[in-house]
C-alpha cells in the first residue's frame, strides 16, 4: 500500500512487553533494557516494586518508555482500580529484570503482595526473569531450588552471567547485559509478523582472503548491521539463515548461522541455501579481490617490497539477482564519497529490488553501534531512514523490505495468451 507521495505505508506489529523492575543494584541497567526493547519494535510498560524505586526514579523509565510507570496494586486511575488484571491482559511477555532472590522466592511460592507479583500470577503471557544477586545468594540451595521449580513451570531464566559484582566480589549472579536480555526476550515471543512463513537469507560481516597460512586481506566490517537485520527478520516471523564471515558476535536467538571465511566460501554457502529463498539481503562486506596464488608457507621478510597479484572474486549479489528463480534481492552500498551516485549505479548494474546506502570511513559506522541509511529502489524511489542505533535501523529496514515484498507478491499475475 502506498500513500499519496508514493512511499509505502508500513504496517508493523508491536510486541507488548511488561518489564518488571525489582530492588537490586542492577536496576540501574533496566532503563537500557527498555531502550533495547523499543529499538526492536516493542511497546514497553514498566512496573516497579517499592525496592526498585530506591535505586532508580520512575521518571527515568517514563522518559525512555514514553509510558507512565505503574507500581500501585490499587491504582485508582486504572481500569476499575484493578491494574493487575489490566496489565496482565495487556502483556505479550512479562520480563522481570533484575529479578532479586526475594522476588524469585515470592514468584516460586505464589505470593502476591505487590503489583508485579500479582501480575505474574494473573497473566497467561510467558514469564521471563533475569536474576541478579550476590554470588553466594545465587548459589544458595534455596535460590537454586526456586529456580529449578520456576523452570519446571515454564518460566524462562536469562542468565545470570559471571563477573564482577557491586559488592566487590566476582562470580555467577551478575545480570545479563541489556542487549542480551532484549534478544532473549524476543526469542521467547512467537515469531509472528509480515514475514511469517517466508525464508530470508542474509550475508553479514567481512571475508578474509588468504595471502599465506598466517596472513589475510580483510576489511573493518563488524557484522553488527547484518546481525541486527537477521534478528529483525526473525522477529517478524521469517525463517532466517545468516551466512556470516568471521565476527565477534553471537548468532541472534532463533537464527541459523552458517560460518564462512572467504568470499568463495560465502558464495558456496549462499548457493547451497538459495533454493526456496523469498528474500535475500546482502549486508556482508565481501572482498572484491583476492590473492591469485596464496603461498603454502609463511612468506619471509627477505626483500623491501612484496607484490601481490590479485584477481576478482565472484559477485555474490549479482549472482543471486541473475537467477531465474531470483528472490527479492536487497543490496548494501557502503561508500566514502558520492554515496547516492554509487548506490544508484549498483542498483541498476546488479538488477536489485532495493539498496541500502550509507557513508563509511575512519570515523563512521565501522565497529560502531550506530549507522545512517538511505534506501533507493527502481524508478526513482528514495527514502531516508535517518541515523540511529543499528538495531533500530534494522527494524525500519526489514519493515520496509517486508512491505515492498508483500506488495509485489499481492499484485495480480497477468497471463500471456499466445
Amino acid at each position: 500500500m502506498e500513500n499519496s507521495a508514493g512511499a509505502l505505508i508500513i504496517d508493523t506489529m508491536s510486541k507488548r512487553i511488561l518489564l518488571g523492575v525489582t530492588g537490586g543494584i542492577a536496576a540501574y541497567k533496566s532503563p537500557d533494557i527498555v531502550r533495547r526493547l523499543i529499538e526492536r519494535g516493542a511497546e514497553v510498560q514498566v512496573v516497579m516494586t517499592a525496592g526498585a524505586r530506591e535505586f532508580v526514579q520512575p521518571l527515568t523509565f517514563q522518559a525512555v518508555s514514553g509510558r507512565e510507570v505503574r507500581s500501585d496494586l490499587w491504582d485508582e486511575t486504572a481500569e476499575r482500580a484493578m491494574s493487575h488484571i489490566e496489565l496482565a491482559r495487556w502483556a505479550d511477555l512479562v520480563l522481570v529484570a533484575p529479578a532479586t532472590a526475594d522476588f524469585l522466592a515470592h514468584l516460586t511460592h505464589g505470593m502476591a503482595d505487590n503489583l508485579l507479583s500479582t501480575i505474574c500470577l494473573a497473566t497467561s503471557a510467558p514469564i521471563a526473569v533475569a536474576p541478579a544477586m550476590n554470588r553466594l545468594m545465587w548459589s544458595n540451595p534455596a535460590t537454586q531450588a526456586n529456580i529449578a521449580t520456576l523452570r519446571v513451570r515454564g518460566v524462562q531464566v536469562f542468565g545470570p552471567d559471571s563477573g564482577s559484582q557491586a559488592c566487590g566480589e566476582t562470580g555467577e549472579g551478575r545480570m545479563m547485559e541489556p542487549a542480551d536480555i532484549a534478544a532473549s526476550a524476543f526469542a521467547v515471543l512467537p515469531a509472528e509478523g509480515p514475514l511469517q512463513g517466508r525464508k530470508v537469507l542474509i550475508t553479514a560481516g567481512p571475508t578474509r582472503e588468504r595471502i599465506d597460512p598466517v596472513r589475510f586481506i580483510s576489511n573493518r566490517s563488524s557484522g553488527k548491521m547484518g546481525y541486527a537485520v537477521a534478528q529483525a527478520a526473525r522477529d517478524r516471523g521469517a525463517e532466517v539463515i545468516l551466512v556470516s564471515g568471521p565476527v565477534n558476535l553471537q548468532a541472534p536467538p532463533g537464527v541459523r548461522r552458517v560460518s564462512v571465511e572467504s568470499a568463495a566460501q560465502m558464495l558456496d554457502a549462499v548457493m547451497s541455501e538459495i533454493a526456496g529463498t523469498d528474500i535475500f539481503i546482502g549486508t556482508a562486506a565481501v572482498a572484491d579481490y583476492r590473492p591469485s596464488s596464496p603461498a603454502d608457507c609463511k612468506i619471509k621478510k627477505v626483500s623491501d617490497k612484496l607484490d601481490l597479484c590479485m584477481e576478482r572474486t565472484v559477485d555474490i549479489l549479482a549472482t543471486v539477482s541473475q537467477r531465474a528463480d531470483r528472490p527479492f534481492t536487497v543490496g548494501f552500498a557502503a561508500e566514502t564519497n558520492d554515496m547516492e551516485q554509487h548506490a544508484l549505479s549498483k542498483l541498476t548494474r546488479k538488477n536489485l529490488d532495493l539498496i541500502a546506502a550509507n557513508e563509511v570511513g575512519d570515523a563512521k559506522v565501522f565497529e560502531a553501534d550506530d549507522n545512517a541509511l538511505t534506501l533507493f529502489w527502481p524508478n526513482g524511489g528514495k527514502l531516508s531512514l535517518g541515523a540511529g542505533a543499528k538495531t533500530e535501523l534494522a527494524v525500519k529496514l526489514v519493515d520496509f523490505i517486508a512491505a515492498r515484498f508483500n506488495e509485489r507478491a499481492a499484485r495480480p499475475k497477468i497471463a500471456v495468451v499466445r
